[in-house]
């Protein structure tokens, strides 16, 4: 699919979109840097200076532009009426793999961000990122849950993402059938959890209540 044009009075957000993948697949080279901004700008068509005011937040700014194009390729290949035909298992392992699909053309650009995001200055925007991945899949998969439930399963799958990506950044098996074998095992561990985790709830719900009892004994029936 060829890229689209920017209209002239593109926006930043807009250019950072626009951009964000050229950038990825000069980072391998290029690292994720000032000349993988020049040359992706020069492929589009955009003033060099204007790409670099997009990208005044350096690297980072780059890589949270491109996992942005990674949640829109994600959304692209899994349509709300795909997912809305799978069980609950099914539509996280299916954008947990469209996001990899996303990913794969620029493996070694992943590498360099992943190094990036782990020095101690970007641990809070790697952290962040980490859970808007999660979120995203997890509202278009039909969670609801406004509870705690909210966050242990973002955070969850959130560190069953990053896992998966460290197996997949070395995995030379065909159509990373290991990646996806591990996605597969971890998802299956997720859903074993909640559904304990669902069990014990029920039956601390259905035991006596001490309050209750004690409050009996204060104030009897009449």
């Amino acid at each position: 699919m060829p890229d689209q044009p920017l209209p002239e009075d593109a926006t930043l957000d807009e250019i950072r979109a626009a951009l964000a993948p050229a950038i990825a697949a000069n980072a391998a080279f290029d690292g994720w840097s000032e000349a993988a901004v020049a040359a992706a700008a020069a492929a589009r068509g955009i003033d060099p200076d204007v790409a670099t005011l997009a990208f005044s937040g350096g690297a980072v700014e780059m890589i949270a532009a491109w996992f942005g194009h990674v949640d829109r390729a994600m959304i692209a290949a899994t349509p709300d009426e795909r997912l809305a035909a799978m069980k609950i298992r099914e539509r996280i392992s299916a954008q947990v793999e469209a996001r990899l699909d996303a990913l794969a053309p620029n493996r070694e650009a992943l590498r360099r961000a992943l190094t990036i995001l782990a020095m101690p200055q970007n641990a809070l925007r790697a952290a962040k990122l980490g859970w808007h991945a999660a979120d995203l899949m997890w509202r278009r998969a039909g969670d609801t849950a406004t509870d705690y439930n909210h966050y242990t399963k973002r955070a969850i799958l959130s560190g069953v993402y990053v896992a998966t990506i460290t197996v997949f950044l070395d995995d030379e098996s065909e159509g990373f059938a290991d990646t996806r074998a591990f996605l597969s095992r971890r998802i299956d561990g997720i859903l074993r959890f909640e559904k304990t985790k669902a069990q014990l709830i029920q039956q601390r719900e259905r035991l006596p209540s001490l309050s209750r009892f004690v409050g009996r004994l204060r104030y009897p029936p009449a």
